[in-house]
C-alpha cells in the first residue's frame, strides 16, 4: 500500500511539472505577443500568470520535501522527487524571463528592425518547451538530447542579433534605446533556451541515473 501511495504522489508532482510547463509555454507566448503588438494589457497578464507558475513551484518544493522526508524513497524515486524539485526552479526561472521580455513592452519605442531575429528565437524556445511535455511525461532519453541540439541554434540567432543590432546602432544613434532593448529580448530568450537544457540534463538523470551535460 506504501509504494502504491507513494506512486500516486509521484505521479502527482509529474502532473504539476507538465502543468507549470504548459503554463511557461503559455505565458512565453503571451509575452511575446505584447511585445510585437506593443499591447500593455498582454504584458500586465505575464505578470499574473508567473504566480501561477511561482505557486506552482512552491507545491512542487514542499511536496518533494514532504515525500523525502516521510516516505524515505530509494533509488529511482529518490531521483525523480529530487529532480522535479529541481525542474520547478528551471521552469520559474523561464517564467522570470517571460516577465522579463514582457517589461519590455512597457518602453515607448518602437522595436527595430532585428525583432525578426528574436521572433525566430522565440519559435525554437517555443518548440523546445512543447517537446519537453513529452519528454519528461515518457522520460525519453533521444528527445531530450533531441532537444538540447536546438539550444546551439538558438546561441547561433542569438550572436547573429547581437551582431546585426550593434551593427544598426553603430550606424543609427537614435535607435541605440531600442537596439538594447532587442539585446535584453534576444539574451532572456537565449537563457530560457540553456534552462531547458538544464531540465533535459535532468530527465536524463532520472531515466538512466547518469549525471550528463549536453549543453
Amino acid at each position: 500500500m506504501g509504494s502504491t501511495n507513494l506512486d500516486l504522489s509521484i505521479n502527482l508532482l509529474k502532473e504539476y511539472s507538465i502543468d507549470m510547463i504548459t503554463k511557461c509555454e503559455n505565458t512565453l507566448k503571451l509575452s511575446m505577443e505584447s511585445i510585437l503588438e506593443k499591447d500593455r494589457k498582454k504584458a500586465k497578464k505575464v505578470r499574473e500568470k508567473d504566480y501561477e507558475i511561482n505557486k506552482l513551484r512552491e507545491i512542487i518544493r514542499d511536496e518533494s520535501i514532504e515525500l523525502i522526508a516521510l516516505r524515505q524513497p530509494l533509488a529511482k524515486d529518490l531521483r525523480y522527487i529530487h529532480s522535479i524539485s529541481i525542474i520547478a526552479n528551471e521552469l520559474e526561472r523561464i517564467g522570470d524571463y517571460a516577465v522579463n521580455i514582457a517589461n519590455e513592452t512597457l518602453a515607448e519605442d518602437e522595436l527595430i528592425n532585428e525583432v525578426n531575429g528574436i521572433y525566430d528565437i522565440y519559435i525554437i524556445c517555443k518548440e523546445m518547451i512543447e517537446k519537453l511535455k513529452i519528454a519528461i511525461e515518457t522520460e525519453n532519453v533521444d528527445l531530450c538530447h533531441e532537444i538540447a541540439k536546438k539550444d546551439d541554434l538558438i546561441d547561433e540567432l542569438y550572436k547573429k542579433v547581437r551582431t546585426e543590432c550593434v551593427k544598426t546602432m553603430n550606424e543609427r544613434q537614435d535607435v541605440i534605446n531600442q537596439g538594447i532593448q532587442v539585446l535584453f529580448i534576444a539574451r532572456h530568450l537565449e537563457r530560457i533556451g540553456d534552462h531547458i537544457t538544464n531540465i533535459c540534463e535532468k530527465i536524463i538523470y532520472v531515466a538512466q541515473g547518469e549525471v550528463v551535460s549536453i549543453g
